[in-house]
């Protein structure tokens, strides 16, 4: 399935605030769905490196809440997903519609999200993360053989968690997390050796558009580093890799492009599993 991405937020990494306004957050989830998007994630709080300090619950649902009764006015049935970590902030958007609650804490940055999702019966997306952003740059670095057992034993915590919580199984999909607290090289084995994140047995969702790690990576065998706009071309190589690596879900900023290459993905991996 295609995660379409519609940040409503004046310092998103990849858009800048381009769609920060109500008006220009609808269209261009319109035009997402338009070009095959199957799910719509909203996203209030922009968790780049370097993002100011956290946005208080209700400044987020300001942002988010007139998107989702707009989009569900003009498009009645689309799928939606609410990027955040704050439990008041989720609540209230799957009050107001939405269908799935993407984490990118895996529940660890509000204590109480885990009962509020199993209360609620919706999706939930738990993605990995070391620390927060303004703790990126300074992480000490991992070695390249410990990143997937790392990743693969705390997505393993973290779905047990919920699960303790009350969240079901069947509602858990889950995420590496890419460019989440890893450097360039801690991004490489994730996408290497995605097939192996199967063992936790939940659906996989991979989301590498227009991260930085790919930026890096043509800088130093392209000779520069495009801008997060122009990393289309990179996000295809990355979701192709984990698509053929039997990832279930790809969130992308450019849906289109994404969808014609997941279709020639699927083929390949299909003929290969027959």
């Amino acid at each position: 399935m295609l995660i379409g991405v519609v940040n409503v937020t004046p310092d998103s990494f990849s858009d800048g605030g381009k769609f920060f306004s109500t008006a220009q957050a609808v269209e261009h989830a319109m035009q997402l769905l338009d070009e095959g998007a199957d799910i719509l994630d909203l996203g209030g709080e922009s968790t780049r490196p370097g993002a100011r300090p956290s946005v208080s619950a209700q400044e987020e649902l300001d942002r988010v809440l007139p998107v989702i009764e707009t989009i569900q006015q003009e498009r009645p049935g689309t799928v939606l997903s609410i990027d955040t970590y704050k439990a008041e902030t989720a609540r209230a958007a799957v009050t107001a519609g939405a269908e799935i609650v993407n984490d990118v804490s895996g529940f660890l940055w509000d204590p109480a999200m885990a009962a509020t999702c199993a209360e609620l019966g919706c999706g939930v997306i738990l993605m990995h993360t070391r620390g927060r952003g303004s703790e990126w740059r300074a992480q000490p670095p991992l070695p390249h053989n410990e990143v997937v057992p790392l990743v693969l034993r705390e997505l393993e915590e973290r779905s047990r968690a919920a699960l303790a919580a009350g969240v079901q199984r069947a509602a858990i999909v889950l995420d590496p997390g890419f460019g989440f607290g890893k450097s360039l090289d801690e991004n490489y084995p994730l996408l290497a050796h995605f097939e192996e994140l199967h063992a936790l047995g939940y659906p996989l969702l991979a989301g590498p558009s227009r991260k930085s790690f790919l930026g890096k990576t043509l800088a130093s065998t392209c000779g520069r580093d495009v801008p997060p706009g122009q990393r289309d071309n990179a996000t295809l190589a990355a979701i192709t890799a984990a698509v053929l690596a039997g990832a279930h879900l790809v969130r992308v900023h450019s849906v289109q492009a994404a969808r014609e290459a997941i279709a020639i993905a699927d083929a390949i991996r299909d003929d290969s599993l027959a």
